[in-house]
């Protein structure tokens, strides 16, 4: 009786439900354990301790990584424990905070499988899939490689990680965040990797401190569901854009998980593709393109890449314009 009523209040913990119900799910490391369930590392590390001493968690090392699991006594067994386990992961599915933590696992997974390292483990060793190297970063950055190098304004460039990336072949980089914390991050990194060509400003996607026809290319890279005004965000980006540029926008299709407004402060839940193609027509943009730029199985996001291009002025126009800037 008095390890039953230690195990009863053990598991009386919502956030070792949720980490129960995931490691049900997949074997997973700390690290991704905390971007799943968005608690700290040491309240994770915390559950797994309490949670692997009444056996109900295992742990394994493979190729310098430690993972957890649901132990086999749990995952497998037919008693008690096990089937009340189960019956509860299956009716809290619904949940609100159950999706979001599906939700941020299915994006962790789709990280891990983009990881060579973490993705050779002894069960997806196979010789056809095992190719030294192969990187779908590297092939991004090789792809940059054969572009001219433009001007390009990151809009919402949040902490930067796209902006040091288009840094890598722009020859100048305008990142626009409307928070002046995140820049801060953003700047900090851009010194710790000695990137030089990325000019940081503050700044709303309505009203961009970025003068007309200035960048070749403006990207908008799941920002645009943060935006107070969408439309007149994608309005602003063809503005700054030179005749001949382009805007490029990556956002989510429309989607039920309201969690990300609270959660992640989403103003929206995605767009319909029309959505999108009307807004950069009705900005003045042609050859207008919208296409799925990821999706996957059972994963609730699904990933839009739209493009429009900015006319290009006819000699006439051009040559006008030119005298003005004199």
């Amino acid at each position: 009786m008095r390890h039953a009523s230690a195990l009863y209040r053990l598991l009386g913990d919502e956030a070792r439900l949720r980490l129960l119900r995931v490691l049900a799910r997949e074997r997973l490391n700390v690290t991704e354990l905390t971007g799943v369930l968005g608690l700290a590392q040491s309240g994770i590390s915390r559950h797994l301790g309490l949670l692997k001493e009444a056996g109900l968690v295992a742990e394994e090392r493979d190729g310098g990584f430690t993972y957890y699991r649901l132990a086999p006594s749990l995952a497998d067994g037919d008693e008690a424990l096990p089937a009340l386990l189960r019956a509860q992961f299956d009716v809290s599915s619904s949940d609100g905070a159950v999706r979001a933590d599906e939700a941020r696992l299915q994006e962790v997974l789709r990280l891990r499988k983009e990881n060579f390292d973490a993705h050779t483990g002894p069960e997806t060793r196979d010789a056809r899939q095992l190719v030294p190297g192969r990187s779908w970063a590297a092939w991004s950055r090789a792809l940059g490689l054969l572009m001219a190098p433009l001007t390009v304004a990151d809009l919402g460039c949040g902490e930067g990680y796209l902006t040091m990336e288009a840094a890598r072949w722009a020859s100048r980089v305008i990142a626009v965040d409307r928070s002046e914390v995140v820049l801060g991050r953003a700047r900090a990194l851009a010194r710790r990797r000695r990137v030089a060509n990325v000019t940081w400003k503050k700044g709303e996607l309505e009203k961009l401190p970025i003068a007309d026809a200035a960048v070749d290319v403006a990207m908008l890279s799941q920002a645009l569901h943060h935006a107070h005004d969408p439309s007149r965000a994608v309005a602003e980006a063809a503005r700054i854009t030179a005749p001949g540029g382009r805007v490029l926008l990556l956002d989510l299709r429309t989607h039920e998980e309201a969690w990300v407004r609270a959660k992640l402060g989403d103003r929206r839940l995605g767009f319909d593709d029309d959505e999108l193609r009307s807004m950069l027509s009705d900005a003045g943009l042609s050859s207008v393109r919208v296409g799925v730029g990821a999706r996957k199985a059972g994963d609730p996001f699904t990933v839009l890449i739209a493009v429009g291009a900015k006319r290009a002025m006819d000699a006439k126009a051009a040559k006008n314009a030119k005298r003005l800037q004199r």
